[in-house]
């Protein structure tokens, strides 16, 4: 079977430059590696400086795909991206490739590799009323109308209760049912070389607040503002990224900048927390763990580059 790569970790791990040595290495051996963006932020044109994207000297000429291939107008769900990114797979496989998929998008990855369970579209009224409910109240009526989601979730968790609880009102199963039907998935047709990134906490956290002090004077306002400009829909993805309800409370005059720059890297090292427990708890127990900060292409990936 045709061989991926995939480099998950939390922002700031180091996944993007250990991406980019690994198709290095792989190009010392005469074999080429296409890096494929998985992170739900990178994927829009319009957060090139918020989302860290990587610019095209730290590319160092290393094909990169879906980086900034979405406008910020289109939300890209993770079927979305799942489709592109298998379209770019089978492209870099046909072209003698090694895919290198890079990125900390939980859902996005594990709906390219499990698949999506098949849900039917949500009922508008059914969505609406349960949108509607306050958590404590949602989380109550899951309980009696699908338990064992309820028992899953934590009560106060607004966006996973309310997605269980449409789901099983609107299509009279539990979501769970659903879930067991997962279907589009690629790990039965490739030959996969994970990797997870989880290097010690506070050294994530020293280098997302220097990242993001970084970033607020290398264009994240300028970025922010244009959006702005646009008056897209604020429910849109691009709009929620981290950094941007930061920056925009700036430039509305409601904080000071050293204000936004506290709160940009408390909203990074909250994401930052979210996603370690993610790939801890969610992501395959026979998956590697890399637990230090100095990540080797050779020591992670012997198998793909002695093969």
């Amino acid at each position: 079977m045709p061989p991926v790569a995939l480099i998950a970790g939390p922002t700031a791990s180091g996944k993007s430059d250990l991406a980019i040595r690994l198709a290095l290495a792989l190009e010392a051996r005469g074999r080429r590696g296409v890096v494929i963006n998985a992170d739900s932020a990178q994927v829009y044109a319009d957060l090139a400086v918020l989302s860290a994207r990587p610019t095209a000297d730290e590319m160092r000429g290393v094909d990169h795909r879906l980086f900034g291939t979405w406008d910020g107008a289109t939300a890209c769900s993770a079927a979305d991206w799942a489709g592109a990114a298998r379209r770019n797979i089978a492209e870099a496989h046909a072209a003698g490739a090694v895919p290198i998929l890079v990125g900390g998008t939980g859902l996005y990855l594990r709906t390219l590799i499990d698949g999506i369970a098949p849900i039917p579209p949500i009922d508008p009224v059914v969505r609406e009323a349960v949108r509607g409910l306050h958590v404590a109240e949602a989380h109550a009526a899951l309980s009696r109308e699908d338990p064992d989601r309820a028992a899953l979730l934590h009560p106060s968790d607004t966006t996973r209760v309310a997605r269980a609880l449409e789901v099983v009102r609107s299509t009279g199963r539990p979501l769970g049912a659903w879930q067991a039907e997962r279907s589009g998935g690629i790990a039965g047709s490739i030959d996969l070389h994970p990797v997870i990134l989880l290097p010690d906490r506070p050294w994530l956290y020293e280098r997302c607040d220097r990242r993001f002090a970084v970033m607020l004077t290398g264009g994240a306002i300028e970025e922010v503002r244009a959006l702005m400009r646009r008056g897209l829909d604020p429910d849109l993805p691009v709009m929620r990224a981290i950094g941007v309800p930061e920056v925009r409370a700036f430039l509305a005059g409601e904080a000071s900048l050293a204000a936004t720059q506290e709160r940009g890297s408390l909203a990074t090292r909250h994401y930052v927390k979210r996603q370690l427990t993610w790939l801890r708890h969610q992501c395959p127990a026979e998956w590697p763990r890399a637990e230090s900060e100095d990540f080797c292409p050779k020591g992670l990936f012997v198998r793909l580059l002695h093969d």
